[in-house]
């Protein structure tokens, strides 16, 4: 396999930093092309010392002094602000983009990725919840394969290949996340620091909170449906509190297949990067006799509705998906600084999807639009 230039968006993350831990190990396979950061200039800096990028580019323009001056002497060039980005996205001297930029600020960049034909090791849920249609539509018309590094849909991917069988139904596990067996009353009442203790995975402040109220479930679904070409009725969401079976796909004969392991992030980072060979991964192995059993359960919307809003969301189709994500931007961020209630962000969304204005074939600038007032009108109910 030829040595492969990579191009990490939100390097600093909590993707974008288990994916240059890969790297590191790997050093013959890949190399680190450009990275990037919205305002954590110090650890972008470590990391531009130690991979010797092409590139940095830090978002936050007031801190390119700080980067620029850090780098002085250095083979790396620093830019500053997302007209870079979506530059550098398009640059001859990278091979795969990984998207794992947070939330709805990561659909521009895939989108000239992808017009540039370019890998896109997909990290950003929202950029195909929001846009679905035109990503995918994209993706197609320039030729740029979109392998995706969430660890059920890494899952799903891992268990089509080689498969030439009709998909009947994909099932995507579910952690359950940390209010798994909390009573409604007292997930209505969860602290900011209860809702990110999730019981299995490592993984950033926004996606963490949207897995305590399963709305991150919710947003796999659509990237699923996007993803594999499958309508939501065919897509079930189970519980599974162990995080070891990661999903599963059954095909019309009935049989099913499924991928399992260890919950390590860096496994569907890896496969994306090196797809389509596996390379060795320190991960931890998988004991079935330690593990005894494993445990699945239907998920309970009454407590979790945020499930059932994805699920009306995309049946709609047109924007109400970039709509309902917006306003779960809003409300979880809200939630994290303390000014709404953890109940109220299922509601807010609700609320806000009934307000806003529903595009039923959407472009482009109708996608921005819509996330906009999707966050305005959301902005006004908190």
């Amino acid at each position: 396999m030829n040595k492969r230039h990579i191009t990490i968006l939100g390097s600093t993350g909590s993707i974008g930093t288990q994916a240059l831990d890969v790297i590191s190990h790997h050093p013959d396979m890949f190399e680190v092309d450009t990275l990037t950061a919205n305002n954590n200039a110090g650890l972008l800096i470590e990391q531009a010392r130690r991979f010797k990028p092409n590139n940095v580019v830090i978002c936050n323009e007031e801190l390119y002094t700080t980067v620029n001056d850090a780098l002085a002497g250095t083979d790396t060039k620093v830019f500053a602000g997302m007209g870079s980005v979506n530059s550098l996205v398009q640059s001859s001297t990278t091979d795969i983009v990984l998207a794992s930029m947070v939330g709805f600020s990561g659909l521009e960049p895939t989108l000239n990725a992808i017009r540039a034909g370019k890998v896109i090791a997909l990290a950003n849920k929202e950029t195909l919840v929001a846009a679905g249609s035109i990503v995918t539509r994209l993706a197609r018309e320039y030729n740029s394969p979109i392998i995706p590094v969430d660890s059920e849909h890494s899952a799903i991917f891992q268990c089509l290949q080689g498969e030439h069988t009709q998909i009947e139904k994909l099932i995507l596990t579910a952690s359950g996340g940390p209010f798994r067996t909390w009573k409604g009353e007292d997930i209505a009442k969860a602290t900011r620091e209860q809702a990110l203790n999730h019981p299995n995975w490592d993984m950033g402040a926004k996606v963490t909170i949207d897995s305590a109220s399963m709305m991150n479930k919710g947003l796999e679904m659509i990237e699923a449906s996007w993803l594999f070409n499958v309508n939501p009725d065919d897509i079930e969401i189970v519980v599974h509190p162990q995080s070891i079976v990661h999903s599963m796909v059954q095909f019309t004969d009935g049989c099913l297949k499924a991928q399992l392991g260890a919950p390590d992030m860096r496994v569907p980072i890896q496969y994306a990067l090196s797809y389509p060979e596996r390379v060795s991964l320190d991960t931890k192995r998988i004991s079935f006799a330690e593990l005894a059993h494993l445990d699945f359960f239907a998920p309970d919307t009454t407590r979790f509705p945020a499930i059932d809003l994805a699920y009306q969301a995309h049946r709609m189709k047109g924007n109400m998906a970039c709509i309902m994500n917006g306003a779960n931007e809003i409300a979880v961020d809200a939630f994290l600084k303390g000014k709404v209630l953890f109940h109220r962000i299922p509601e807010i969304i609700e609320k806000t999807m009934e307000k806003a204005t529903f595009v039923p074939l959407p472009d482009i600038d109708d996608i921005y639009q819509s996330h906009k007032q999707a966050k305005e009108i959301a902005t006004s109910l908190i």
